[in-house]
């Protein structure tokens, strides 16, 4: 897995430099906060391997549950007050609280009329919002290809290959569910980690309950932040299961229409590790929690049920769309898997090249696919801190020189070495790709 790129020591290194690409876009920002979300900050994916997800937050809006006491908050920010009342768990609706002097017309715009005086944000109006102000904003963008929303995101690509998922949110304060989820009995996290998820708050993103019929006006309850935290926390063992788990859904299960998400699998994890000793995941047991992970990712496909781990009165499996021939396929497909015992990872076509692949072969290829995405990372961030610092691309800058001088030589090291071993030329444009991807 570390040859892969997936060791412990490249995986914190990818979240220390998304976290400070995160810090140079918010200096340049004024009404959204931006955080990387997802695969990427937690580092469990290469460059190229999987859309970055982003979490765009409206600044000076916040909503609050019933009994917060708004003369804390300032006048200056508008509040919502989070009805949770009839909705599916996990989601709320908002209700206008208290508007500030000043209200942004993204979030004028979605209000409705309810009765009584009485106005809510609607989360489709808000998402339409978002997208209409995402589009005018990305026109001049060069090689930027808007795609067709999907839940509460908005895709774009670009440069060709540069995927990004923006999800525009709302920043919310709900103490009692993130007490009821800090009070639970527990092996893990440690007791200074559970008080710092807290401290991180939540989030509501425009997307209501799939069945529902007022979910046009529902939100759904998120803690990005403090999941990521929570899988920044886990060990080697425990992140290379996830890894394994993925790679399966991708390869094996490969789910048309997200019946299943690397989220569920995100969350098979973390109960994993807050109901078992820390003590018991280590190198020698990978295969044995690979192996739990699936026979959870079973159950969850056979009752069409899964606890969130944040708040296990939501079912992630409900309303998933699973109809009852592809559940028993997959059904016997894992029971498969776990029949097969160490012999499941062999069905992964990665693990299955890194075993064949010569070892000096092999070694070239992890050391050059990781120092190109430690090259490409760094430039990253320091064109867009020469961006805060001069306001301007093309200022000449000494570091981005050498990133991109040893950039080259790379490439032209592997140019040299694919001809002499009978590659095409056509083949290399698409090489510094796939070699980002793995």
């Amino acid at each position: 897995m570390t040859r892969l790129g997936y060791g412990e020591e490249i995986r914190r290194w990818r979240v220390a430099r998304y976290c400070e690409h995160d810090r140079h876009l918010n200096a340049q920002l004024r009404d959204f906060t931006l955080m990387t979300a997802g695969s990427k900050a937690e580092g469990l994916t290469c460059l190229f391997e999987s859309d970055r997800d982003i979490l765009r937050t409206l600044n000076g809006v916040i909503c609050v549950e019933t009994g917060i006491n708004l003369n804390t908050i300032p006048d200056d920010i508008s509040v919502f007050w989070m009805d949770d009342t009839g909705v599916y768990p996990g989601h709320c609706i908002l209700l206008l609280k208290r508007p500030a002097r000043l209200l942004y017309t993204i979030i004028n715009d979605a209000l409705c009329e309810i009765g009584y005086g009485k106005l809510l944000l609607s989360s489709v109006l808000f998402i339409d919002e978002c997208s209409r102000l995402a589009t005018r904003h990305r026109l001049g963008t060069v090689e930027t290809v808007l795609h067709e929303r999907a839940g509460p995101a908005l895709p774009e690509t670009r440069g060709g290959i540069l995927k990004l998922d923006y999800v525009y949110s709302i920043r919310c304060q709900c103490p009692s569910i993130l007490h009821r989820w800090a009070v639970r009995p527990r092996h893990w996290p440690q007791s200074v980690v559970v008080q710092k998820v807290v401290s991180l708050g939540a989030y509501v993103t425009p997307t209501g309950f799939r069945e529902s019929e007022n979910k046009h006006i529902e939100w759904r309850i998120c803690f990005n932040s403090g999941e990521t935290e929570l899988m920044n926390n886990l060990n080697e063992t425990q992140a290379n299961v996830y890894v394994l788990l993925k790679w399966i859904l991708k390869e094996i299960i490969k789910p048309t229409n997200k019946e299943i998400t690397s989220y569920v699998l995100k969350n098979i994890i973390l109960w994993q590790a807050e109901n078992t000793p820390q003590t018991e995941f280590h190198s020698r047991s990978l295969l044995h929690w690979l192996h739990d992970g699936l026979r959870g990712l079973r159950t969850a496909i056979e009752k069409k049920l899964l606890n969130y781990y944040m708040i296990p009165e939501r079912n992630l499996m409900e309303a998933c769309g699973l109809e009852d021939a592809l559940k028993r396929k997959w059904i016997k497909d894992i029971t498969e898997m776990i029949e097969s015992g160490p012999n499941v990872i062999l069905r992964l076509e990665k693990i299955r090249k890194a075993i064949v692949a010569s070892p000096e072969p092999m070694l070239w290829f992890s050391k050059t696919r990781t120092e190109l995405e430690m090259l490409n990372l760094e430039k990253m961030n320091r064109v867009t801190k020469c961006e805060n610092e001069n306001g301007e691309h093309d200022v000449p800058d000494f570091m981005l020189y050498a990133l991109r001088k040893r950039q080259e030589e790379i490439l032209r090291e592997m140019m040299i070495r694919m001809l002499m071993e009978g590659c095409s030329i056509n083949e290399f444009p698409k090489m510094f790709e796939r070699i980002n991807v793995w």
